[in-house]
């Protein structure tokens, strides 16, 4: 067993017995940007977005697995850049968030962004490796989600070195334009410390569903492999491993006639990105929990695993002898994705248990998180993004359903059984006292939720599979399914929220968790918020 074991054990016991450095205190003043500065690249702003009527929500959900026939140009690159990491608007409300202090302050202004993301810190770096068949002279671009522009990192046909990362995945025979995703550490880690990986691993897989939804809906498909020569990306990239980790690639199928480049790329390490990103803090700090999941996941970054390596890692089903409890059928979302993706926020506190969330309701929220985290299951996992055709369609992540008010349902903690789209009573009761006694922060008040949804995924079995990069996968799903639920509640005119901070052993517990190996990673809280808020929004995008 490798060192992502023994994190993964100490992110479960973490409520009982903190990480080190314990006793850290991040220093707000000094923090770092929450994107990375080039100085003196040149810039090209990109071009303003369409957006067809039929590119539903609905219609979002409704492709997982299908071979879409849509190819990228620049325009939908743009769009879907926008509507996932650029900024679009500014949010100021009465919440009972711990920040709340401090947005009134230009400063500090909380912009408002398509995908979520832990802290709101947005660590998630997007490059764009563009070959001789996009519309660009070829280079390496970085995607400034302040302006959003390209800024050119490098110029010249290096789309060669991304193909030659990926060594046997499917689809890079056929484009020569790639989306590099790198996380900066330090964008997190000064806030989380030792917890930043767990929380950035989360934060790809919510930027990557966000692109997922937004392209399945408009005809294309977005396919990340997440298994590749890393090493070689971060030399490509100009950037330092124990800084900035390489996370995903995803080939573009780009419009036009022609194959891609088929240039022989220069030797690894031959070229390399020169500019270098301009941190702000003063001191920046190394952790070393956060040092070794970055040494230990990318140590074996080319081994792709084997089809089917996943299989032993399913989710385990739902357990008939329990009772049934039946859920009606989904309430449509025909809300645009575009309009749904501005809509998203976080609830803060605002929930209202006197206006229990309807049945239907609630059969969409658990339908759109199963949904995200198989979305473009024919990659091999299952999980909404790639594990180098490791699982031929395994479903990892399950949900488990905490009922305070719903119409229709008893008070109660449930398990989903989404092939028969059923909930199976795992515990009958009023849940709210649980919840709440079991969550370290004062920004939910969980019982007033009309449910807490939780997704568990057995990762110490993943990692048994497929080995300590399986970590990135792990998380990234749950940051799938997250996803999925918040932009699903917000077509739906439901509140929601997504919290890190609680007592995962209880959790376990109360579920009787211990002899599946479940780990529950995430609560999701959804229900309907007091009427008629203190808010400030004003749109940019």
């Amino acid at each position: 067993m490798g060192y992502a074991h023994d994190y993964a054990a100490a992110i479960m016991r973490r409520g009982r017995v903190p990480m080190a450095p314990a006793d850290f205190v991040p220093n707000w003043s000094d923090g770092p940007r929450k994107a990375k500065y080039y100085p003196g690249v040149d810039s090209l702003p990109l071009p303003a977005s369409g957006y067809p009527a039929d590119a539903s929500l609905d219609r979002a959900f409704g492709g997982s697995g299908e071979a879409l026939p849509g190819a990228f140009d620049l325009t939908s690159l743009s769009g879907m850049l926008l509507d996932s990491y650029g900024l679009t608007g500014r949010r100021l409300g009465v919440q009972a968030n711990t920040d709340l202090s401090a947005l009134p302050f230009y400063p500090l202004a909380n912009f408002s962004r398509g995908s979520a993301s832990g802290g709101g810190l947005y660590p998630v770096s997007v490059y764009w490796v563009s070959g001789p068949r996009g519309p660009l002279t070829p280079g390496v671009h970085y995607y400034s989600t302040r302006h959003h522009t390209m800024q050119r990192l490098l110029t010249g046909d290096v789309s060669g070195e991304v193909r030659e990362s990926l060594g046997g995945y499917a689809i890079e025979a056929s484009t020569d334009q790639y989306l590099v995703l790198g996380i900066k550490y330090w964008q997190n880690s000064f806030k989380y410390n030792s917890f930043s990986f767990h929380a950035v691993s989360m934060d790809l897989g919510a930027a990557v569903q966000t692109w997922r939804m937004w392209a399945g809906a408009r005809g294309l498909s977005v396919e990340p492999a997440m298994w590749f020569d890393e090493a070689r990306l971060q030399r490509l990239l100009g950037v330092r491993g124990e800084e900035e980790g390489v996370f995903a690639v995803v080939p573009l199928k780009w419009a036009g006639t022609g194959a891609g480049s088929r240039a022989k790329p220069p030797a690894p390490g031959n070229v390399s990105v020169r500019r270098h990103d301009i941190e702000r803090s003063r001191e920046v700090f190394t952790f070393d929990a956060l040092l070794k999941m970055q040494a230990t996941t990318s140590a074996h970054a080319t081994e792709r695993p084997a089809l089917g390596a996943l299989a032993p890692a399913a989710a385990p089903p739902a357990n008939p002898e329990l009772p049934l409890a039946p859920l009606p059928a989904a309430r449509p979302m025909p809300a645009d994705v575009r309009t749904a993706l501005r809509r998203r926020r976080s609830s803060f506190g605002r929930f209202d248990a006197s206006r229990p969330v309807t049945g239907e309701q609630l059969a969409a929220c658990l339908a759109a998180s199963s949904e995200g985290s198989r979305l473009g299951g024919d990659t091999g996992t299952g999980a909404g993004v790639d594990g180098g055709g490791g699982g031929g369609g395994v479903r990892l992540a399950k949900l488990y359903a905490f009922v305070n008010h719903v119409d229709g349902l008893e008070p109660g903690a449930y398990a989903y059984d989404p092939d028969a789209h059923e909930l199976r009573l795992v515990k009958a009761g009023r849940p709210g006292e649980f919840l709440q006694r079991n969550y370290f922060l004062s920004n939910y008040n969980l019982e007033q939720a009309g449910a807490v949804l939780v997704p568990t995924i057995r990762t110490s079995a993943v990692l048994d599979a497929v080995g300590d990069r399986g970590y990135r996968l792990v998380n990234a799903t749950i940051g799938a399914v997250a996803q999925s639920l918040y932009t699903a509640c917000a077509a739906l005119e439901l509140g929601c929220g997504v919290a890190l901070g609680f007592d995962n052993v209880s959790y376990i517990e109360e579920l009787g968790l211990d002899a599946t190996g479940e780990a529950p990673l995430l609560i999701m809280m959804v229900g309907n918020e007091r009427p008629a808020p203190a808010d400030f929004r004003y749109e940019i995008a």
